[in-house]
This record gives structure tokens, C-alpha cells and sequence, in this order.
């Protein structure tokens, strides 16, 4: 099953403290309970994520691997 998003963040080619960065701030602007999905090119943001949401009390709902890139669902806590 797959979460249905509010918004979609393309990552692109962007390193893991990029994406982290632009996801904070992307994040900041939505409601709680919304739902963004990441799109990730890079293989370090299969475990960086995860941490990041712990860390900042938001749930990831599923990740989705397909090939190099990763699909994650994450709902603002």
C-alpha cells in the first residue's frame, strides 16, 4: 500500500545534507498530519532519512527502493 502524498520533493542528484537541509525547510511549511514524498537518487538517504524523522518526531510511513532511487513517505509530526 501506498500513503497518498500532500507533496512531492524531488531530491534529484542532491547529497544527503542538501536534502536534509531543503526538507527541514520544505517541512516547516506544512500542517501536521500532511504527508510529503522524497524522491532520493542518493544511497546514504536510506539510512539518513530515517534517523532525521526520528530525530525530529515525524513518521515514515514507507520507503520504496527501485534500483538507485528510494521513494519515502513521511507525515509531519
Amino acid at each position: 500500500m501506498t500513503a497518498q502524498e500532500d507533496l512531492l520533493y524531488d531530491a534529484g542528484p542532491a547529497g544527503c545534507g542538501e536534502l536534509i537541509m531543503n526538507l527541514f525547510i520544505t517541512m516547516k511549511k506544512m500542517e501536521r498530519g500532511q504527508i510529503i514524498k522524497v524522491i532520493s537518487y542518493d544511497p546514504g538517504a536510506r539510512e539518513d532519512i530515517p534517523a532525521w524523522c526520528r530525530l525530529q518526531n515525524h513518521t515514515l510511513l514507507e520507503r520504496h527502493d527501485f534500483g538507485k532511487t528510494s521513494h519515502y513517505y513521511i507525515e509531519k509530526g
